[in-house]
Order: C-alpha cells, then structure tokens, then sequence
C-alpha cells in the first residue's frame, strides 16, 4: 500500500512561501485551542448524568480514569505530532504509517466528525440562546428557532411549524468569517472566549466550596444495585465512559501542526498541556457539584448546574453558567471548523480532493474556499435538520483515529527507530497497547446506530476515493512515473 514518507512530511512541513500556512501559533495558544473545544457544555451536564446514574460523589474517579484513558492516546499524538508537524492530524499519520486507502478512512471520517459536531453545538447553541434571551424578555420568533421538521408549542398551547434555526445558522457563518481571517485571529478569538468559560468555572468552584456538605461525600462509592455499571466500581467504570468524551478535543491541537511555530517543541505542549489543565479543572468541579448538593438530586434533571447553585445564595449565578455554555459551544464550533478545513486541506494537498480545498486566501493565507464551502453545507445541516437527526457528538470517528495513531507509534518504532523524534512517548510498546485497547471497548460501547452512521458515510468515501482520490493521488501518480522511468 502506499505510503507517504516521514522525510517526505518533514520537507513539506519546513516549506515556507505563499501557498503555504502561516506559523502563528505559540504552546499557549495551542492549550487555549484545547481547552477550547474540551470544556463545553458536556462539562455542565454530563458531570450530573454520571454522578446520579453511575458513580455517586465518585464521579472524580470517573474523571480521573477516564483522563489516564485519553492520556495513553495523547502521549502518542505527541510523539506524532512533534515527528510529523505537518497538518491533517491523524489523517496525515495514517499515511505515513498505515497507507493511503487507511489515511483516506480517517480523514473522512474526522470530516463527518467535525461536521455533525458543529452542526449538533451550533443547534444547541440556538437554545440556549433563546432561553438566555427569555431571561430578559427578548423573544425570537418560534418559527425562526427550529427547523422546518420540527413543530413548536406555544404559550396558548397551539402548535406552529419552524422554518429555519436562523442562530444555528448564524453562529456558523459568523464563526467562519473568523476563521477565514487568519489562525491568529481565531486563535485569539478563542482565548478569550476559553478566558469567560474558564473563569465562569473557576467561580463555581471558589463560590461552591463554602456550601459544600461533607454528608454529600457519604458513601462516596455508593453500594451497587445489582447493576452492572450503576454504583459501585462498576459504575465508576460506566462512568469513566460517560465522561471519556468531555475530553475529547485535544487531538484537534494536532491539525494546527502546520501552523505552529516550532512544533516540534509546541505540539507535545499543546496536547498535553489542555489535557492536564482540563482534567484539573473537571476533578474539582465534579467534587464541589456533588458537594453541594446530594447526588440523588441530580437524577433527570438537565441542568444538574442549577440543582447546585440552589443550595447557595447565588441564584442568578445560573445564568452566568448559560453565558459560559453559549460561550463554551461557540469555542468547540470554532475549533471543530477550524480542525475540519485543516483536514480537508492535507487532503486536497494530496489530490485526494479537488484543489478548491487547498487553496489559500493571498492575504490570510488561510484555505477559503475550503470554509466558505464548508460553512454553506454546515449551516444549511444545523439550519434545516432537527437536532433528534443531527444526533449527539458522535466520538467513534476521533476514537477510530486514536487507534489508528497508536497503531502508527507501535510501527514506526519497529520500522523507522532511528527517526529524530523531539518528543518520544515513554514505556513503548504498553502505552500504545493500552491506547488501543482503551479506544476499542469505548467505541464497542457505542449503540449500533451510530456503528450504521459511521459505515454509511465510510461507504459513501470509498465511492469518492475509488471515483476521484485515487486517479488524481498525487503520491500514486509520483510512484507510477518512477515505476515507469525504471
């Protein structure tokens, strides 16, 4: 199968010129992408879900399990990232380890991931804006809030039908102009947006401490019901699994490669470094939430948030909780566009796509075309389709691609030992083993319909690649060439 060579990679990520991406980004900004797209709003809902089904006050232990899980990948997508700094993520490490037919499975799939993504935040963003605005009596118009598959109650309990979720919309096209006028500018734009929520986070824990009830705390592990997965060890297990995909993000750090300065250095900061700020961040939240109030209260309840703000006198601090989740989903559809156009650029780089993808704004240097297309199909999904069909944040595609980057350490190690690598992932080949097998009982976890989802769509690729990537590949052509000048 063919392969892309590390030097090969190497070479291109050292080119510099005008059709070339901007290096802009510092180890900081990189950790504030991270975080960026690690703390959403799952940090306010699922934190609830795992404590009142599956862990108790033991959530902490879910969080912390489930960060050593996400670390084994980490690790490396550092030793990846620092060797092959270039864009694409695993996309382009899956061409340098596993083959062209496995990078184009990958990168596909990271596509439909990013793209169902900001779809899915850009619609739940659309709520939770509506309910921000309620609080001051601003009313969107109901049939400008859904889609028109969705039908909406009104006050008097009649029914009418939406037309388009014109925030959702909105929100796409806005966050893409930002995108499209450079990394720095979206890098910048994030880290402030990451400055709000991390600030509207670290307030709940510096206000929530002093109404903590150390009764909440007994039993810490509640006794298990007889039910695998609730209560329990195996339910601190369950919940891991419930939480695993809070974290979920740092692997988007890997796609600005190519626009980091020194990223042998930055990358391994980046990855790590949002990983490490996130699970502390998460640890003691989850232990100030399930503090204050009693882990009982927060069954069925979707603003578990809220049940813990009312123990204290800080009522109104639930809005600023809404704030920091309008805030929080506004970072994650900036990264999940800004990672996706990365993707589809490394592909088209290669011919793998049609050039459009990778062609590059004479001032931004940044892949227009490639977001102006995107944010067209984008935001037509998130304005058009109801959220019952957009359907969750899907991770088996980001899973699939944390397999495929630890399989690529365990081979490269074997086969090109002597590589320089700035950053190398300790204890080979356990660490990578442990990736691997971390990754697969999560996405063995997954309900079977998003097993048809992501089998749909990888069918759909193979029609593309087999149709147009694999005629135009210009690894191939270059290969075919020499075969024929031998």
């Amino acid at each position: 199968m063919i392969r892309k060579s590390i030097a090969s990679l190497q070479q291109e990520a050292a080119q510099s010129g005008s059709n070339t991406l901007k290096r802009s980004l510092g180890g900081l900004n990189l950790i504030a992408i991270g975080i960026g797209v690690i703390i959403g709003a799952g940090l306010f809902s699922l934190t609830g879900i795992a404590a009142a089904n599956n862990t108790g006050p033991a959530v902490i232990l879910s969080f912390i399990l489930a960060a050593v899980g996400c670390a084994f990948s980490a690790l490396c997508y550092a030793e990846m990232a620092s060797m092959v700094p270039v864009a694409g993520s695993a996309y382009t490490y899956a061409y340098a380890t596993l083959g062209e037919l496995w990078a184009w499975i990958i990168g596909w799939d990271l596509v439909l991931e990013y793209s169902v993504g900001a779809s899915t935040v850009a619609i739940s963003w659309s709520r939770y804006l509506v309910k921000f605005l309620g609080t001051y009596n601003i009313h969107i118009p109901p049939q400008l809030v859904a889609s028109p598959f969705e039908k909406i109650e009104l006050a008097d309990h009649t029914f009418v039908h939406g037309f388009i979720n014109l925030p959702a919309v909105l929100i796409i096209v806005a966050i893409t102009a930002i995108i499209i006028r450079g990394t720095k500018s979206s890098a910048l734009f994030n880290a402030i947006v990451v400055a709000l929520k991390v600030g509207v986070v670290l307030v709940f824990i510096a206000l929530g401490w002093k109404y903590i009830h150390p009764e909440n705390y007994h039993p810490f592990i509640p006794a298990n019901t007889g039910e695998f997965g609730s209560f329990g060890w195996s339910g601190i297990l369950r919940g891991a699994g419930v939480v695993f995909f809070v974290f979920i993000g740092f692997d988007i750090v890997a796609t600005m490669a190519q626009e980091t300065r020194n990223p042998k250095k930055n990358m391994p900061i980046g990855i790590l470094g949002s990983l490490i700020v996130c699970t502390i961040l998460f640890v003691l939240f989850g232990y100030v939430m399930t503090g204050m109030a009693h882990y009982t209260e927060f069954k069925d309840n979707p603003a578990p948030v809220a049940v813990a703000i009312a123990h204290t006198p800080y009522k109104n601090l639930f809005l600023a909780v809404i704030g920091a989740i309008l805030v929080g989903y506004t970072s994650v559809i900036l990264v999940d566009l800004l990672g996706q156009s990365r993707v589809f650029y490394s592909m088209s780089k290669d011919g793998l796509l049609p050039p459009v993808f990778s062609q590059l704004h004479k001032r931004f240097a940044t892949p227009f075309k490639s977001n102006i297309v995107l944010c067209i199909f984008i935001s037509l999904f998130a304005g058009l389709v109801p959220i019952s069909v957009v359907g969750e944040m899907c991770s088996i595609g980001t899973l699939l691609a944390f397999v495929m980057v630890c399989l690529g350490i365990l081979i490269l190690r074997k086969k090109q030992p002597d590589i320089p690598r700035a950053f190398k992932t300790p204890w080979v080949p356990v660490v990578p083993i442990l990736g691997i097998l971390t990754c697969l009982v999560m996405m063995f976890s997954l309900p079977l319909d998003t097993w048809i989802r992501l089998i749909v769509w990888l069918l759909l690729g193979f029609i593309v690649y087999f149709g147009y990537g694999k005629k135009n590949s210009k690894l191939a052509g270059y290969a075919s060439t020499q075969k024929n000048e031998q």
